[in-house]
């Protein structure tokens, strides 16, 4: 990168190693950065927050009011579902859950 660029990350906190982009900051070698994914959630305070090239904004786009009723409505589908011996549909990173009979 330039050492004018700036860095955005906007997608997954851990694309970004936050060591690293520390370093690539105090040396100048890139501008600035901004972030509103973080390597780990909720975030661990250290010299990002302190640095002022850099801008941190809260990862809140799950929070809204629609989606959170979304997330009510798929996690009431799916528990219904499994009571009922069928599989659940909404789910990640983890296997397919099921019901204990």
């Amino acid at each position: 990168m330039k050492h004018n660029a700036y860095l955005i990350n906007a997608s997954r906190g851990e694309v970004i190693n936050e060591s690293d982009l520390v370093v690539a900051l105090e040396s100048e070698k890139i501008s600035g950065a901004a972030l509103d994914v973080r390597e780990v959630e909720p975030p661990i305070a250290g010299k990002l927050e302190a640095m002022t090239n850099v801008l941190l904004t809260p990862h809140i786009g799950a929070f809204t009011r629609e989606a959170q009723d979304r997330v009510i409505e798929r996690v009431c589908h799916d528990v219904d579902a499994v009571l009922r011996g069928e599989p659940a549909t909404s789910f990640f990173n983890f296997p397919l859950p099921n019901s204990q009979p």
